[in-house]
């Protein structure tokens, strides 16, 4: 669906923050924003080539969350990318307040698809494993992080949510519970840069190489094991429990300093974050294996949480 009016009058103008001479020959929306709305926008340029953007508009949970979101997510990718991380490179951003209208930002448009039918999954799972490991060994100390959230305090917020209409056949309130009775957690690994929400279809891949990893709005500051759960959590749905152990290996393999001790309250936070699968309008046959998938990891989880 092309976005031409009206939407497109604030494209144009925002790809003219750039330069006044860019015209905007057409924008549309792409598929799988959930959080966000994104637009992609091929531009002419004064030198007369073209070339394309990515506008992301950040949905209200979102901007309920971080108002400055998009200053953040800007931000936050200019850093990633001077380190020669995997991520889109940013171009400008709007808040809010200007024109009253929603934040967005101008990102690289990167050419490629997350991939859920690889041809080969081995090296698939290795290149997304060893992709959060270079992400993980980012040195922090001499960059400026301090707007990005803590991890721990964000899982907390969730954990002591107002309990509405909790699905007792997920084991909701069994989960928060035995989350509730492990805080405070101990700090076992160093802090790092969290995606926060890394899972197969923030992954971008050309011809089987992984390309970059998007949509960086959930990143925080906190233990590394908390994205790697996220990431077992995801692979088990899309892939199959081989698969899962297979990313734990490669991830733990290139980081063998690194203390599991609390996985299993990472993995049950991840879970309980990722419960509302069921409303996700996913066919039956496959919300009946995410469904199991999702059963068999919480109780594994809660049988080893005691031991955080």
């Amino acid at each position: 669906m092309d976005f031409m009016s009206p939407g497109s009058k604030r494209f144009e103008q925002l790809i003219q923050k750039l330069n006044q001479a860019n015209k905007l020959i057409r924008s549309w929306e792409l598929k799988g924003g959930i959080s966000a709305q994104v637009i992609g926008l091929e531009i002419l340029q004064p030198t007369g080539k073209t070339v394309r953007m990515i506008a992301r508009q950040h949905g209200k949970n979102d901007l309920k969350r971080n108002p400055n979101i998009a200053a953040d997510e800007y931000r936050l990718l200019e850093i990633l990318k001077n380190e020669g991380l995997p991520v889109p490179a940013p171009y400008y951003f709007e808040q809010a307040e200007e024109n009253d209208t929603k934040p967005c930002l101008l990102i690289e448009y990167v050419e490629g698809m997350p991939e859920f039918l690889p041809s080969n999954l081995a090296d698939y799972i290795y290149q997304v494993a060893a992709t959060l490991v270079h992400i993980h060994r980012l040195e922090c100390e001499h960059l400026d992080l301090s707007f990005l959230p803590k991890q721990l305090e964000v899982c907390e917020k969730l954990i002591h949510g107002e309990r509405v209409k909790m699905d007792e056949t997920l084991n909701q309130g069994l989960i928060r519970n035995a989350l509730q009775s492990t805080l405070p957690l101990p700090s076992l690994n160093k802090a790092v840069i969290l995606h926060g929400d890394y899972w197969p279809g923030n992954i971008l891949f050309i011809k089987d190489k992984l390309a970059s990893v998007i949509d960086w709005e959930d990143a925080a500051i906190g233990d590394p094991l908390a994205d790697l759960a996220n990431g077992q959590l995801e692979i088990l749905f899309h892939f199959g429990v081989k698969a899962m152990d297979d990313f734990t290996h490669h991830y733990a393999s290139l980081r063998p300093n690194l203390n599991l001790t609390n996985l299993p309250f990472w993995q049950l936070y991840a879970a309980l974050r990722l419960s509302s699968f069921p409303k996700w309008g996913l066919e039956k046959s496959k919300e009946k294996i995410m469904w199991e998938r999702y059963t068999s990891f919480v109780l594994q989880a809660l049988k080893r949480v005691s031991g955080c």
